[in-house]
């Protein structure tokens, strides 16, 4: 086999591995699944309308809450990567006839399946609630394909994180820096009813963009013409800066 051909084969060994967590602990699955339908319903119905928003609030709310989505839920790969470095098992990995990096591509492999299927539950409790996209079905699509390459750049952000944090009990302070990127964004209002400067920083934030990008596809409200090469060049950029820094930080351990 090619030395490709032994990384693909070591990375599909790695995420069977992350998937076979999922069996035997299936509660932490369902909270990742429940926990954007909770925030769904709890903004769409308890907190209610957005400020600065034209137009139904459930229209401008579903494809932010698709972007928040994609931002949070990193503390599950963050505590899988932290405990493997705890115990010893990447260790032992380590020593194994194994392409570098398999472990980590494994991990975010099964973790970017999760986020797919979570993003369908919640696409389809939107839909319950009256939710329709008007895009169109290629701008459905693009739209989904925007979810998942900003999760997908996240999710390195994450790893390399765990990596750096190196412990389990650590990662909950490092999760704490996420929280800012998901509520300084247009996820629930529109950054022209904010203070200037708070409405410049939300504009500019990368979660921000995808949502822009995304409710534009979608045809919902607050979509604006233009932000699907920045929804694109964010991603791009993070992953062009972590990836090779998770990937050089694992290649360091135990050095």
């Amino acid at each position: 086999m090619t030395t490709p051909a032994y990384a693909l084969t070591d990375s599909w060994t790695m995420t069977r591995r992350e998937l076979a967590r999922w069996q035997r602990h299936p509660v932490g699955v369902v909270v990742n699944l429940v926990f954007p339908v909770m925030l769904l319903l709890m903004f769409g119905y308890l907190v209610g309308g957005g400020r600065g928003v034209s137009g139904a609030y459930l229209d401008f709310l579903v494809p932010g809450m698709l972007a928040l989505t994609m931002a949070f839920g990193l503390e599950g790969t963050m505590v899988a990567v932290t405990q493997d470095l705890d115990k010893g098992v990447i260790d032992r990995f380590r020593s194994m006839p194994m392409a570098n990096g398999a472990v980590l591509v494994g991990r975010s492999a099964a973790d970017m399946l999760q986020s797919a299927l979570g993003l369908a539950v919640l696409l389809a409790v939107a839909a319950a609630l009256g939710w329709r996209a008007q895009g169109g079905a290629a701008g459905f699509l693009a739209a989904v394909g925007l979810l998942l390459l900003f999760r997908f750049a996240m999710l390195w952000i994450g790893i390399h994180l765990a990596l750096v944090a190196g412990k389990p009990e650590l990662v909950q302070a490092v999760q704490i820096l996420v929280w800012p990127v998901g509520f300084l964004s247009n996820a629930f209002a529109a950054p022209e009813s904010m203070p200037d400067w708070l409405g410049t920083v939300v504009q500019w934030n990368p979660m921000s963009q995808t949502a822009t990008a995304v409710r534009d596809l979608f045809g919902s409200p607050g979509g604006e013409p233009g932000h699907v090469w920045a929804a694109v060049a964010w991603p791009l950029a993070l992953l062009a800066v972590f990836f090779p820094l998770a990937v050089r930080r694992f290649a360091r351990l135990s050095r």
